[in-house]
């Protein structure tokens, strides 16, 4: 681990295999803090990326049990605003597509700039209009779309995920990060778990680093914003990103430990409850692990399948990866022996994927 963490250039790596309902082995290696020679641990928080996708569809998942939204429905019944794709403005926009990622929503420029310290100061209602109604002042000229209609393939859409955090705000008539509180996080005893920085302990967040090259250099500086102010970009070094935020944050930002997130692991696999909380109905569960795109081979609800290919078999898992500045997480689990894996690094490098597969296979 060390060897492939200096190759990678990452500061902080920490993972733990779930399996029989509990944590079965966990480790840490490296720093979450390197200027204060803080190691990383199990416990430390930070922003998982796309792994938090899992989280807004279980919130709407909740919702849809409930029967107040119909994954059929159009988007537009529920935000109270009109959402179309302007170059096939006939086509509605579904729940099922912004699931499946086959809504046609893409992440446009203004998606890409809206990175930045602290916590968000702009409102997800307020983001999600400008960016994705005609009237909006970020709609630009559709760019924000892609040249296909909805339903026709699918292509990965954080901002269709943003769109479907204002959705359970609308019905809920909560803010999502409070929704999710009262609903997941709380009942499942992930109490030090939250969506905003204002809800977490600050003091105990792993810090994310970018690892300054030659060939990075220029992108680094074009973001700089992510960083504290005048910080020196020298080449060969790691560079703390500030703790940011973006106003699409359903999409991203749970801010969480590997320990809490096993808490939410061990519910989806043990068909949506813990410790005799339910979050979620065994048929639900069922459904989003299903595939959901006729021709596709991985896309359920929201969920990604991954198969690994051994000799004498193939093993399926369901998952989700995420990245973002200075942090790389995965989640992959096998809901018919109940094991699974959860990653953290404070390094957006990637390669990890046959570290998670050794976990999940050697790991005992």
């Amino acid at each position: 681990m060390v060897s492939f963490m200096t190759e990678k250039k990452i500061p902080g790596f920490a993972a733990c295999k779930v399996g029989n309902d509990r944590i079965i082995w966990s480790k840490a290696y490296g720093q979450a803090n390197i200027e204060k020679k803080t190691p990383m641990s199990i416990d430390g928080i930070m922003n998982i990326g796309s792994i938090s996708k899992t989280f807004t569809t279980t919130a709407i998942m909740q919702l849809w049990e409930k029967g107040k939204i119909k994954l059929e429905a159009e988007v537009n019944d529920y935000v109270g605003f009109t959402v179309r794709n302007p170059k096939f403005p006939d086509k509605p926009i579904t729940i099922f597509q912004l699931l499946t990622h086959t809504s046609s929503i893409r992440d446009g420029e203004s998606y890409n700039h809206s990175y930045s310290c602290g916590d968000p100061t702009i409102s997800l209602h307020d983001w999600i209009y400008d960016n994705l109604n005609e009237k909006g002042k970020l709609f630009g000229n559709g760019d924000n779309f892609h040249d296909f209609a909805p339903g026709e393939k699918e292509k990965y859409s954080n901002v269709g995920f943003g769109l479907l955090g204002l959705v359970v705000e609308k019905v809920s008539k909560q803010p999502l990060n409070i929704y999710c509180r009262n609903f997941i996080f709380n009942p499942l005893g992930m109490n030090k778990t939250g969506w905003m920085l204002s809800e977490v302990d600050t003091n105990n967040y792993i810090t994310p680093y970018a690892f300054v090259t030659k060939e990075n250099l220029n992108e680094l500086l074009e973001n700089k914003t992510l960083f504290p102010k005048n910080p020196e970009l020298k080449e060969g070094s790691f560079v703390a990103h500030c703790l940011y935020s973006f106003p699409n944050y359903p999409d991203g930002l749970v801010r969480t430990s590997i320990r809490e997130l096993s808490y939410f692991l061990r519910a989806m696999m043990n068909g949506g409850q813990l410790n005799g909380a339910r979050i979620l109905n065994e048929s639900t569960v069922s459904k989003m692990l299903t595939l959901q795109i006729e021709g596709n081979n991985h896309r359920g609800l929201c969920w990604a399948k991954t198969e690994y290919k051994l000799p004498d078999k193939t093993i399926t898992l369901w998952g989700h990866g995420g990245g973002d500045p200075g942090i790389a997480t995965s989640l992959l689990f096998n809901p018919i022996d109940k094991t699974g894996v959860i990653t953290f690094q404070n390094s957006e490098t990637g390669g990890t994927g046959d570290i998670v597969r050794r976990i999940y296979l050697e790991v005992k």
